[in-house]
């Protein structure tokens, strides 16, 4: 995208100019589902009104609790032309962490499936606990359950008025309205709503446009799931923006990916550094041509040097890119096309049009040139607060626009970001942040549990998995087995330990506080016995 690119007002307005602009181009390819972008635009349109006529009001927020999936598009931009606010909602959530963020951001209607790899989100809901503020119940795909309505029969709502009302709320939407608030979790263990708004969103996909050359004759394979900032902000909305083929992936499987590069021509595959190990390691990789790839994206968790040189010289790619993002803030920074290998594989790169970034200062003062503190940023995409919660805002954001990462960084000779620690207990699972806090308060609900502490560990698939170091109560007997398949089924799956081992106690600092730098050592130890 050229840097005089439009700025449009909001989302719709971006939506509504693509459909002009390349209305006959292929914009979702799903299944048997191939829509124009006049198509997406007509079937956004549809969900806008059914909205209005179902007494949604703007500023109401509309939740999507399903796979990725055209019907996802649909619903996200038809949502936000009604002027709604999108609540994603992550489809490894259990029934009683979805039930909260439906509490939480008091969700009018709830978009989700009845049939996902054996899963049923409604029946999920059930015996969660009330919500109040929720009405209406559609049903993208599966089967539409007492209590609920099925997708089509919710799009025949609309009519005349409603449409007229829904397209007159899109054209009065501005940069400073709120789009989405996405849930993150954090180190207190529970989770917040981040809040953005149509402005700030923008900011996200169209610089992501510019980072990668996204163009409206690209074919963007996306596996990153839509309820993360990555697959929605970098992929639906730069998708859009920039007129590309979207082709939605409800779940990785590297078999499938090979055969959709192939059949599919694609030219874009972002992901977490596991997919391209995954097409890199399959056996029949030689049999599919992918000669069409372009553009890989990664940056969910450190990548090995190797794995980088791998992607160089063995796939077709012509740019590879890492980054690092949060959902506060977009992508703040990227490598470039002209940096080597071992730039691309250990540094995060440089920050992006728009953005400062700077180190913290230390006890110590502010730091010298190469030396660590926490990263810090500002700039056009970063939040403007926390749902309901000035007190984690103020803790997040300074008065003059800074935001604590609570990552810990570098600054090198070149310029680059090198990440060299996370917030303090965080670890990343295959691309997905855990927080030992929010697992910790989970497990504590086990009857045999009287304390716990999480860590991440190594892992060689998934980068990192969570290891339990648990004190049992006095007659407790749960075993390991027992309590990572009680975890399993109170929480999304990578978030459950991996690994348990009992203690008699946990060591604490003269404060009170766990020292969690002597249970990574004891699992070091551990590890190495095996």
């Amino acid at each position: 995208m050229p840097d005089d690119a439009p700025v449009w007002p909001s989302i719709p307005a971006l939506a509504a100019a693509t459909a002009r602009r390349d209305g006959n181009r292929l914009a979702v390819v799903d299944g048997d589902t191939r829509l124009t972008y006049a198509e997406l635009y007509d079937a956004t349109r549809s969900f806008a009104g059914a909205l209005v006529a179902t007494g949604v009001q703007p500023g109401e927020r509309v939740a999507i609790w399903s796979f990725n999936s055209a019907e996802w598009i649909v619903a996200a931009i038809g949502l936000l032309r009604a002027g709604a606010v999108l609540v994603p909602i992550n489809t490894r959530f259990k029934g009683p962490e979805a039930h909260d963020i439906l509490r939480r951001s008091r969700a009018r209607v709830l978009v989700t499936v009845t049939d996902f790899l054996g899963t049923d989100y409604v029946a999920m809901l059930r015996d969660t606990g009330e919500l109040p503020d929720l009405h209406t119940v559609v049903v993208a795909h599966g089967p539409v359950l007492a209590g609920t309505v099925g997708w089509a029969e919710f799009r025949d709502r609309a009519d005349q008025a409603s449409l007229v009302t829904a397209d007159a709320t899109a054209d009065a939407i501005g940069p400073d309205d709120v789009s989405d608030i996405l849930f993150t979790s954090g180190t207190t263990g529970a989770p917040k709503g981040v809040v953005m708004t149509h402005g700030r969103t923008l900011c996200v996909a169209t610089d992501w446009v510019r980072m990668t050359g996204l163009s409206n004759i690209d074919r963007y394979l996306m596996v990153n799931p839509y309820f993360h900032m990555f697959g929605l902000k970098a992929g639906i909305l730069a998708s859009v923006a920039a007129g590309a083929t979207m082709l939605p992936e409800p779940v990785f499987e590297v078999d499938r990916v090979l055969t959709r590069v192939a059949e599919e021509r694609v030219s874009v595959l972002p992901g977490p550094p596991t997919l391209y190990q995954s097409i890199l390691d399959h056996p029949d990789r030689d049999r599919h041509d992918l000669s069409s790839l372009r553009v890989a994206v990664s940056g969910s968790a450190d990548i090995p040097v190797e794995l980088i040189r791998r992607i160089d010289e063995e796939l077709p790619f012509s740019l590879i890119v890492t980054g690092y993002g949060l959902t506060e803030a977009g992508t703040a920074t990227s490598t470039s096309s002209d940096d080597d290998v071992a730039a691309i594989a250990t540094t995060v790169g440089r920050p992006r049009p728009g953005f400062e970034l700077r180190i913290a200062d230390t006890g110590a003062g502010k730091p010298s040139a190469g030396e660590a503190g926490e990263i810090l940023l500002r700039g056009a995409s970063v939040m403007s607060h926390y749902l309901d919660d000035p007190s984690a805002t103020a803790a997040a954001m300074t008065d003059d626009g800074w935001l604590h990462t609570g990552d810990i960084g570098l600054i090198d000779d070149a310029g680059r970001l090198r990440i060299v620690g996370r917030s303090k207990d965080m670890f990343i699972v295959g691309g997905f942040n855990a927080y030992p806090a929010e697992i910790e308060n989970v497990l504590l609900r086990h009857p045999d549990i009287q304390h716990v502490a999480v860590i991440g560990v190594p892992d060689e698939r998934l980068g990192e998995v969570g290891m339990a170091f648990v004190v049992r109560r006095a007659g407790g007997g749960a075993g390991e087995a027992d309590i990572i398949e009680w975890s399993r089924a109170q929480m999304a799956n990578y978030k459950a330990p991996r690994f348990v081992e009992f203690v008699d106690q946990l060591p604490m600092t003269a404060t009170g506080k766990v020292q969690k730098e002597l249970l990574r050592d004891r699992a070091r130890r551990r590890q190495r016995a095996l």
